[in-house]
């Protein structure tokens, strides 16, 4: 009896090594898989984004057909690479592009998405990479104008689809209808009217690609538009980690040198 308890003692031992060695070989395969995709991505190592592609100087193919690059598309893969993930650009249209996000086709849309009260009620959002204010524009030297009261019976040209119409309205100003802020400013270069108003951001893309050309910001608004990565509400640690990386590459210096690549300031705060 004494040598039979012994060998089921033995046959115990066995069984239960046997068991402790199948957990424990199967713990580290199960700790791995969520490792590799703790932020719920929809590749696990690769971090989704949507954007445009057509949206110069945000996201764009150099001369047409080159690479993808552009502020937004550079932002994205720092934020990337911060977070030890390789990055997948799939260029989609505006119009679907938040389709796509709630599809779960993306995990992040990076294409100077503007954070509004009615977005931030569907969707996370990260902390802003990029402040916009709107400003006044006028020929240089000018100084009959430096805030918006001043535009009180003064002419801009405005495009009567944007926000910037109405806010010109607003201020007092007499509005010509314009297409666009090209046709705005060969007006004002002209001297034919005597400011237009638009995002700073437009003004600084124009002055980086062609010179001041006679023109500058007499005033800004108070209230910037912020513009951030979007992604869905389930997606708040990677919101996290994003946010931690955004954090990082500020106080090293790298939103403001991307900015200077291309608006010519740091266009991140």
């Amino acid at each position: 009896m004494s040598r039979a308890r012994t060998l089921l003692g033995l046959v115990a031992a066995s069984a239960a090594a046997l068991a402790l060695a199948a957990c424990s070989s199967g713990a580290p395969a199960s700790s791995g898989a969520a490792s590799d995709n703790e932020y719920g991505l929809v590749k696990a190592g690769t971090l989704t984004v949507a954007t445009e592609g057509t949206y110069r100087p945000f996201s764009y193919h150099e001369d047409g057909n080159g690479d993808l690059t552009g502020y937004d598309v550079e932002v994205a893969q720092a934020v990337a690479d911060k977070l030890g993930l390789e990055v997948d650009f799939q260029e989609t249209q505006w119009d679907a592009i938040f389709a796509g996000l709630d599809a779960g086709r993306f995990d992040v849309i990076a294409n100077q998405v503007s954070i509004n009260p009615e977005r931030e009620e569907q969707y996370l959002f990260s902390e802003p990479y990029t402040v916009s204010p709107g400003v006044i524009v006028v020929k240089e030297g000018d100084t009959s104008i430096s805030s918006f009261d001043d535009l009180a019976g003064k002419t801009t040209a405005q495009s009567l689809t944007s926000n910037w119409y109405e806010l010109a309205q607003e201020s007092g100003a007499n509005v010509e209808a314009v297409e666009g802020w090209a046709q705005a400013v060969a007006l004002l270069e002209q001297g034919r009217v005597d400011a237009t108003i638009n995002d700073k951001l437009t003004y600084l893309d124009y002055v980086k690609t062609n010179g001041k050309s006679g023109i500058e910001v007499a005033a800004e608004t108070d209230d910037p538009s912020l513009s951030a990565l979007a992604l869905t509400k389930d997606k708040t640690d990677l919101q996290a980690a994003i946010d931690s990386a955004l954090a990082e590459l500020r106080e090293e210096g790298v939103l403001a040198e991307l900015g200077e690549k291309y608006f010519g300031a740091d266009v991140s705060q």
